[in-house]
């Protein structure tokens, strides 16, 4: 049975539903999960915290960026574990609680944790890419986001076709809150229109065999009137539909709640190339899983 997706936008520049894909920047569904749903995936991210591998808490501290780079490239088909600023020593010890120590857990949730897997594979996320027009839709990543209360550091302001760049531009992001995502504690920011400038920088695998940094930035990071974003602020199991070129951004949470969201991006396989540069490349024998074939 089809789902409701009537939802709301705040931002007339984004995604957009059936026809009027790509014509928003942001879309907001309201009550996209249940209440139970929300909760499964809440424990599923808080259970996490209870048992990161501490080793991987070194990669913060590393003295080489190959290290924190390889650590990265390698996620792809992996649950691994990205600490805080500030919340490892330089001996890889930690500095705060564990349950606070986190800022995210990625990139193969979708495919390698079963709570992950059953949300972002449900008929309810194939009904959204149907409406949107998607032919043969895959998910390319997956994080859990924790933002936990005073420690939950910014995420500048940036596109995700940046890391995930198609030709054509078909990355959709979607976004779950699985608790309210306010003004205090850091919810999302778009800027208006943002979503018809074209892809301001790529992140890449460095083409240079010889340099120590393997992934690079291609051009330096455009500077963004403030004053541009709006914020939106969302309740607990919507879903927010994130245009690929939409610029966005997340203040640090210094509030006292935490700000706890599943994410996931969707990209289209049919008659569209996923670029060979991009940080993130399927491994040879496991292709990013599809969602479903449409039908000639």
């Amino acid at each position: 049975m089809p789902v409701d997706l009537g939802g709301r936008h705040y931002v007339q520049c984004g995604i957009g539903l059936g026809r009027m894909l790509y014509a928003r920047t942001v879309r907001v569904v309201d009550d996209f999960l249940s209440p139970d749903e929300v909760q499964e995936l809440l424990e599923a991210g808080k259970n996490c915290t209870k048992m990161p591998p501490r080793r991987n808490a070194s990669t913060i501290n590393s003295k080489t960026s190959q290290s924190r780079d390889r650590y990265f490239i390698e996620s792809g088909d992996k649950v691994r574990y990205f600490f805080e600023e500030g919340s490892v020593g330089e001996n890889g010890e930690l500095l705060v609680d564990p349950s606070v120590a986190l800022n995210k857990v990625g990139h193969a949730l979708h495919s390698e944790h079963p709570v992950f897997t059953k949300v972002t594979m449900s008929n309810r996320v194939k009904e959204v890419c149907w409406q949107l027009g998607f032919q043969t839709p895959a998910v390319a990543q997956s994080m859990y986001i924790f933002k936990n209360p005073g420690i939950g550091g910014e995420v500048k302001s940036h596109q995700d076709a940046t890391y995930l760049y198609t030709e054509p531009s078909t990355t959709i992001g979607f976004w779950i809150p699985l608790e309210d995502a306010t003004l205090q504690n850091g919810c999302l920011h778009f800027i208006k229109g943002s979503h018809k400038s074209g892809v301001h920088r790529r992140y890449i695998r460095n083409p240079d065999a010889s340099s120590p940094e393997l992934l690079i930035y291609d051009r330096p990071a455009p500077l963004y009137p403030q004053s541009n974003f709006v914020a939106v602020p969302v309740k607990a199991g919507s879903l927010v539909l994130i245009h690929s070129q939409a610029v966005h951004r997340s203040d640090a949470n210094r509030s006292d709640r935490s700000r706890h969201a599943y994410t996931f991006h969707v990209i289209e396989t049919e008659g569209c190339e996923y670029s060979a540069e991009n940080w993130l490349q399927p491994a040879e024998d496991r292709p990013f899983p599809v969602l479903y074939e449409r039908d000639p």
